[in-house]
């Protein structure tokens, strides 16, 4: 069976750019929301081009999940207590899911090395 594990958009990112701690990931199953689209899209758009935005968008859609407005809830009260660190929205809200799913978070995002539930890879 294979492992999924939700994708912060660091770890896209990370993966898209050849990172070799990260290269094991692609034989992950990927969970990610359309939030993590718009910061890959935005990125790969920004550095690199409108024709690698549009294959890694089209390469991470099929593995969008919902979230819900229970997961909204739960994202602004991590952020809330979280909030001297900085984290942003949408990895409150991925990290939330995660949990709800009960899959590991992966990420490379400092403010997330010591929490539960986390694969933490730089």
């Amino acid at each position: 069976m294979k492992q999924i594990l939700f994708f912060d958009s660091y770890a896209i990112m990370e993966i898209f750019r050849g990172n070799e701690s990260y290269l094991k990931f692609k034989k992950v199953i990927p969970v990610i929301t359309k939030l993590n689209l718009f910061e890959i899209y935005y990125n790969v758009l920004w550095q690199v081009g409108k024709k690698e935005a549009e294959e890694l968008f089209g390469e991470y859609l099929p593995y969008v999940v919902e979230f819900n407005n229970e997961d909204i809830k739960r994202a602004s009260h991590l952020k809330a207590r979280f909030r001297r660190q900085k984290i942003s929205m949408t990895d409150c809200i991925g990290y939330v899911i995660a949990e709800r799913l009960e899959i590991m978070f992966l990420t490379g995002d400092k403010e997330f090395k010591n929490f539960r539930n986390v694969v933490f890879v730089k």
